[in-house]
């Protein structure tokens, strides 16, 4: 599932293409990709709409209209949102086509059929519960601290709950916590003042260093794996520590890098470095 660098990218990538443009209608091939209004709703109100600003909160792109409303996208697990020509191929994977005032098309792609697509006049109808920017001030050491207080589920498992931190997924929680040297099964409210600290500040850095390689990309099989609008793929997942190493040695110490499931999500660790 793209992360919060992925869909940062995106949407720095997206503004240029789509900024000033308006959308002319919309074609829905797979009715439950929209979740509001519905996707008998949506073409009519669609239409005629033109991008402001582009932006992000968490895993959610914000494509704002001059209108006030905003169009929410959550790509999930393989969803893509790409601006083509008037003569790409529309294969049976693209579930929404908006054409735009230029003659191109905004397509949403989705093999797995998870991403879903939100036309709202108020972004807090989708946002409301996610947990503060990790990237942004409101996310401090202290309030991380009283969100993990007394808590017994394991710190990897907290990490993915998006009411704690918003945009944080399976990768960049393996790759803070290894920063950190934090072991990922650790009960998080076990966690002293100074390992809260440490960790804050490799979630930050590990985002930031995600952001600047546009991601990361896995895989070999094109639409099942992340790529950026224009196709490219992130470098990021040259820079793993942990993730996806398992049994490789450890890059600091050559312990080989193990693999747990928590919460019914691979974890991946060095049983050295994160004691």
């Amino acid at each position: 599932m793209p992360e919060l660098p992925e869909v940062e990218t995106y949407v720095r990538e997206l503004a240029p293409e789509l900024t000033g443009h308006r959308v002319l209608g919309a074609q829905i091939h797979w009715a439950r990709t929209i979740a509001s209004p519905d996707a008998e709703h949506f073409p009519s109100l669609i239409a005629g709409q033109r991008f402001a600003t582009l932006g992000r909160r968490g895993k959610y792109m914000l494509l704002r209209l001059e209108s006030g409303m905003t169009l929410v996208v959550h790509l999930r697990m393989t969803g893509h949102l790409r601006v083509e020509s008037n003569a790409a191929v529309i294969d049976r994977h693209t579930h929404v086509i908006m054409p735009l005032d230029d003659g191109r098309l905004l397509l949403f792609q989705d093999p797995r059929k998870f991403g879903r697509i939100w036309l709202v006049p108020d972004v807090e109808e989708v946002l409301m519960r996610l947990g503060p920017e990790p990237l942004e001030g409101l996310f401090t050491v202290d309030g991380f601290a009283i969100q993990l207080s007394g808590r017994t589920a394991s710190i990897k498992t907290l990490l993915l709950d998006q009411h704690i931190v918003a945009g944080v997924g399976n990768i960049y929680a393996d790759e803070a916590l290894f920063r950190a040297g934090i072991h990922p099964a650790r009960p998080a409210g076990s966690l002293s003042l100074d390992c809260v600290a440490a960790l804050h500040t490799a979630i930050r850095a590990v985002l930031a260093d995600g952001i600047a390689k546009a991601g990361s990309s896995l895989g070999k099989s094109g639409l099942q794996n992340y790529v950026r609008p224009g196709g490219a793929w992130g470098g990021f997942q040259d820079e793993f520590k942990v993730f996806r190493r398992t049994g490789l040695p450890c890059l600091v110490c050559s312990s080989p890098v193990e693999r747990i499931v928590l919460g019914q999500r691979s974890t991946h660790f060095c049983p050295a470095c994160q004691r």
